[in-house]
């Protein structure tokens, strides 16, 4: 047994914590984007777009929660299919599917539109989630565990 191993899981934990802590502040400021944007008077492109890469970060940093072992650059792959896919799923309808787009959760998670412009902010959102997630460890909120 080397001496690091039982600090692994430790590390493991205090960085699903950290990213799970800066997903929340994430989450905060993209929903203050959707409710107060247009009341304070930013621009629709900001509050749009904005909220739409802030929500692939949240992805991004929710896939490095579940997933602590993964590297950045997985968790950037990870992320990119997971929001090719919500977009793409825009294209389907149900009516159980179209139903919960109409909920607040629906609109929030799935949205109801689809466009080729979202994955551009999806990309430069899981581009900012890695830069996050870099800056934290940089910082050395966390002790980034290394993958095996």
């Amino acid at each position: 047994m080397h001496g690091t191993q039982p600090d692994k899981p430790a590390a493991l934990l205090r960085t699903s914590i950290i990213r799970a802590a800066l997903a929340l502040a994430v989450i905060a400021c993209g929903l203050s984007l959707r409710w107060y944007g247009y009341p304070i008077g930013l621009p629709a492109f900001v509050v749009k777009y904005g909220g739409s890469l802030l929500w692939a970060t949240m992805v991004f940093l929710l896939v490095g929660v579940l997933l602590p072992r993964l590297t950045r650059a997985q968790i950037a792959a990870l992320a990119a299919m997971i929001t090719v896919v919500v977009e793409f799923s825009r294209l389907v309808h149900a009516p159980w599917l179209d139903a919960f787009r109409l909920t607040t959760a629906g609109a929030l998670l799935l949205r109801r539109i689809f466009s080729l412009w979202n994955l551009v902010a999806y990309a430069v959102g899981i581009v900012f989630g890695a830069w996050i997630d870099r800056v934290a460890k940089l910082r050395g909120l966390v002790g980034w565990a290394k993958a095996p």
